[in-house]
């Protein structure tokens, strides 16, 4: 019974963490989102776009609304957005998004990361071209035609539709057409689950379980920096 509740708990944990890193990420994204476009969010795409995001993570109403809060506030932490580039063991291509107040200590402590996971930090553009930046929606598919939707779509810079392991339904754009896009759901009443913006390989590297595992666990230390954002690589 001990061993059952000490797994238990430790999932819990893993859950919870995983929780407060959302909630410090959206927090963060509001407030680059306030910065740049005020804190209406029928003014601010945005803002909007937080929200949605915000909602899809179950972050409570109250949190979101401090964030704003202290987005307008005298006291607002600028943040700025940030990329480095490296490479984990095994030559798997890692591209990591921050958003810091200090890049001076979030570049030290992304370059140690990879030194100690066996990976090591490039320069700038040294894996970038292997990603193209698209915009991604999750939708919930409740009775949803996908193929006039796709039909509609393409006007508005569709690229990709499709579903994901949950049944939603997952619609890709360029980068340049990520606004459109989040017009053309306003317009037809479509209220994404998710909205984001996404960096998908072109090429991939297959690993067996063990190296797989390793780059895995240099990827989960990045993500677990107070700074990073989002991590992107191009393990198969």
């Amino acid at each position: 019974m001990g061993r059952i509740f000490e797994v238990r708990k430790s999932a819990m944990f893993a859950r919870w963490d995983k929780m407060a890193k959302n909630f410090t990420r959206i927090g963060k994204e509001i407030a680059i989102a306030v910065k740049a476009g005020g804190g209406d969010p029928n003014t601010n795409a945005a803002l909007r776009r937080c929200f949605a995001n915000a909602k899809s993570c179950n972050m409570p109403k109250d949190r979101v609304e401090a964030a704003i809060k202290r987005a307008m506030g005298k006291d607002l932490v600028n943040y700025e957005e940030l990329v480095y580039e490296g490479f984990a063991p095994h030559g798997v291509a890692v591209l990591v998004e921050s958003a810091t107040d200090n890049g001076t200590r979030t570049v030290a402590n992304v370059r140690a990361i990879f030194n100690k996971g066996g990976g090591v930090m490039g320069n700038s553009g040294s894996v970038a071209f292997m990603f193209t930046r698209m915009g991604e929606f999750k939708i919930k598919n409740e009775n949803i035609d996908i193929d006039e939707l796709e039909l509609e779509g393409i006007d508005y810079g569709m690229e990709e539709i499709g579903e994901d392991a949950d049944g939603n339904i997952v619609i890709r754009t360029s980068f340049n057409d990520f606004g459109n896009m989040s017009d053309f759901l306003e317009k037809k009443g479509i209220v994404p689950i998710q909205s984001e913006l996404t960096r998908i390989p072109s090429t991939t590297v297959e690993l067996n379980e063990e190296q797989a595992k390793e780059v895995l666990e240099l990827v989960d230390k990045i993500e677990q920096d107070e700074d990073v954002q989002k991590v992107y690589h191009n393990l198969k």
